[in-house]
């Protein structure tokens, strides 16, 4: 075989046939325990012989282990990729996967994704993939990644994760702190952008192309393995085809993935400091597939949208859970987004917070750029809807309060009464809207069942426009820590404001920041969470462990937020033990008079206006606060055009302090109501994104880098 590091030279070794390999691994002899304590081990020959270990997933791969072996796989699952032979068990002929835009375009029923996976599982085998090794896997959402995903689990090795659009140098520190063995990327494009960096500071010991073809490598000759997804499949078959013809397959020792092993390390991207190496387990995993129908009841035929990263921990547990659901999942991406939802009507859509911020914004700018009357009309019934799903979600008992004390038994009753009856009133209006304004805007969104939405903060006005025309969104919270989902909102006491009531088994519990002593409900404090969701530690990292999980199992999760007290009568009856958050404790700005600033609440108000794209609200030992904001241009424009003549050439290009003096007239309209005022504000052109390093992979902003690139401009601001 090829060398297994990459030498300066970087050249490229084609290999096109499992001849090539010799199996290699760890000699065990049969007069060893026929068990073990830790997993059960099957030896397949009666006569003393080395055997070489090989650990698989029990019931993905029971059809072609021995007898002996495959009896004692019971059909439990004890590894996430045991999960496909059930559902193929009972969806077998359904459509699994719709993968459109790349190429070639793939669609697999249940029954052909599980075949791709055995035949990924096993020409990993053939190059070489041993149990507990570190693989990583670089590349973004597409059927192939979910095959070497699970391919890679089922051999018993890790996965490492993480999206191509993360920087050669994030992506080289990911590599080299994890212990990874060998490569996974997306496409040759991909690979030649690393390729020279890894050559020279990592070793590798082969490389797999999913996507594209080698020929497209901009320099040949490597010494490292590149191989192409069809080969390591076609390596898989052959070897599949020889175990089924002879009696290979009792050359091995049979060794039972075990629950509590590593399934993968998936570094957290965070909003600030360097990211650590979270290990999740199988049970970690499993226990999200197991219970996430409590919130989320797909059957099988239902249709869901992918477009979030596959490789983060929201988007990667749900589909692994919907999987089992039977349903089919189409691959899309921003760019397709709009069309998609569209055309594909899906049932749910898994997606962040700027996604639903981003479908509302698409629906106010149509809305204001229709005729006068369509415009007023439009507006007219949306808030008659709103004030009418105010008044259910009172007489329902969905409003959240932090009062300990439920209110009298003839102040509820008064106010239950009241509730009817505007809301009876206001019936037949939101009927009317129902039929002219949301019926056409839910068709143009395209979601039938409901928005499931993760991984930041919901803004209120949002959730509550897509109550009001008919839309359920549920939101969720969790952590890569936590698996991630620790708590969600479902249909059935959808309380808006909150992310819901926890999992099964987990518990909650709310601490005073400095005496670490538990709150009573309603008392804001730091969120504390323990249970199967939790994760086994940060890789190579004990102390960091240590810090935020203690001796009690409980993980501080570094949130804000409070538990909403039980009731047994009034507007809040509904809501008792739902989980509140509040911003990030990090995140709290201290002004040097004292006074503790949350800025998400004053971004989240902010963001309603329409001239205001993205802001970070600033601070930090300062008299007041500022902000950092990139504008709408096109939407100044609009706005000024229609108080300054279009003749005037000022219109065409506003001055950088029009255009300041605009928004900050914006800021201060929709952030009144706050508990803090904005003061200076900065005003920068280029939008925080993914690919300038001041957004997450999941759309959310790093704070402390925006502060950091800005620092001269805002000391500059408060001078």
């Amino acid at each position: 075989m090829a060398s297994t590091s990459l030498g300066p030279s970087i050249l490229v070794s084609y290999c096109s046939s499992a001849s090539q390999f010799h199996d290699s691994g760890l000699r065990l002899m049969l007069n060893r325990c026929r068990t073990s304590r830790r997993r059960f081990r099957v030896h397949c020959e009666s006569t003393i012989q080395e055997k070489e270990l090989r650990r698989c997933s029990p019931s993905l791969e029971r059809s072609s282990l021995p007898r002996e072996a495959a009896l004692r796989s019971n059909g439990e699952w004890k590894a996430v990729p045991d999960i496909w032979r059930s559902s193929v068990e009972k969806y077998g002929d359904k459509v699994a996967v719709v993968d459109p835009y790349h190429d070639p375009p793939s669609t697999f029923t249940y029954k052909q994704l599980e075949q791709e996976i055995l035949d990924f599982v096993e020409g990993l085998r053939v190059v070489g993939v041993k149990a507990d090794e570190k693989i990583a896997l670089f590349a973004d959402n597409s059927c192939r990644w979910l095959v070497a995903d699970q391919g890679i689990m089922a051999t018993g090795a890790v996965n490492v994760v993480r999206g191509s659009r993360s920087s050669v140098e994030e992506l080289l520190q990911i590599y080299s702190h994890s212990e990874s063995v060998a490569l996974v990327v997306d496409n040759p494009e991909f690979f030649n952008r690393i390729a020279e960096t890894f050559s020279y500071k990592a070793s590798i010991k082969f490389v797999i192309l999913l996507w594209g073809d080698k020929s497209s490598l901009v320099t040949p000759g490597r010494s490292t393995p590149v191989y192409s997804y069809n080969e390591i499949k076609n390596f898989g078959q052959e070897r599949r085809a020889k175990f089924a013809r002879s009696n290979d397959a009792g050359k091995y020792e049979y060794e039972f993935i075990d629950p509590d092993d590593i399934a993968t390390i998936m570094y957290t991207s965070g909003t600030s400091g360097n990211p650590k190496g979270v290990m999740l387990t199988h049970q970690n995993l499993l226990h999200q597939i197991r219970n996430l129908s409590d919130f989320v009841p797909a059957k099988a035929g239902e249709r869901f949208l992918s477009m979030l990263p596959s490789w983060h921990a929201y988007e990667r547990a749900c589909e692994y859970f919907i999987f089992t659901c039977g349903v089919e999942q189409k691959y899309t991406s921003i760019r397709f987004l709009k069309d998609d939802l569209k055309q594909y009507q899906p049932h749910y859509l898994i997606s962040v917070p700027l996604v639903y911020e981003t479908l509302y914004s698409g629906i106010q700018k149509q809305i204001s750029t229709s005729s006068p009357v369509r415009k007023f009309l439009a507006l007219t019934l949306i808030k008659v809807s709103l004030a009418y799903t105010e008044m259910r979600r009172v007489y329902e008992g969905l409003c959240l309060t932090k009062n300990q004390k439920p209110p009298m038994y003839i102040v509820s009753l008064m106010d239950w009464l009241w509730a009817r009856v505007v809301a009876f009133a206001l019936w037949p209006l939101h009927m009317l809207a129902e039929k002219l304004v949301h019926k056409k805007i839910r068709s143009s969104i395209g979601i039938t069942k409901a928005g499931i939405s993760g991984g930041g903060s919901l803004p209120m006005h949002v959730d509550k426009f897509f109550e009001a025309i008919g839309v359920n969104v549920q939101n969720g919270y969790g952590l890569t820590e936590t698996s991630p989902v620790v708590s969600a909102r479902r249909i059935s006491c959808n309380v808006l404001g909150s992310v819901g009531h926890p999992i099964k088994d987990t518990e909650f519990k709310i601490v005073d920041p400095e005496t670490d002593t538990v709150l009573p409900r309603g008392s804001k404090g730091i969120v504390k969470v323990r249970g199967p969701p939790v994760m086994k530690g940060y890789y190579k990292n004990p102390l960091a462990t240590k810090q935020v999980i203690d001796e009690d199992g409980w993980l501080n999760t570094g949130d804000m937020g409070w538990i909403a007290p039980q009731h047994s009568t009034g507007r809040s009856r509904s809501c008792g033990g739902v989980i509140v958050l509040e911003g990030r404790a990090k995140d709290t700005i201290v002004l040097s008079t004292g006074e503790n600033v949350e800025p998400l609440e004053i971004e989240e108000a902010a963001m309603r206006s329409n001239l205001i794209q993205q802001i970070v609200v600033i601070g930090q030992d300062q008299r007041r606060l500022g902000a950092i904001i990139i504008p709408n241009k096109e939407a100044a424009k609009g706005s000024a055009k229609q108080k300054i003549s279009p003749i005037d050439p000022e219109v065409n290009e506003l001055s950088k302090e029009t255009i300041t003096s605009m928004v900050y007239e914006e800021l201060r309209k929709w952030t009144s109501e706050c508990s803090f005022q904005v003061g200076p504000v900065l005003i920068v052109d280029e939008p925080f994104t993914i690919d300038n390093g001041l957004m997450t992979p999941t759309m959310k902003i790093r704070r402390d880098k925006v502060v950091d690139q800005y620092k001269d401009e805002i000391n500059r601001l408060y001078q």
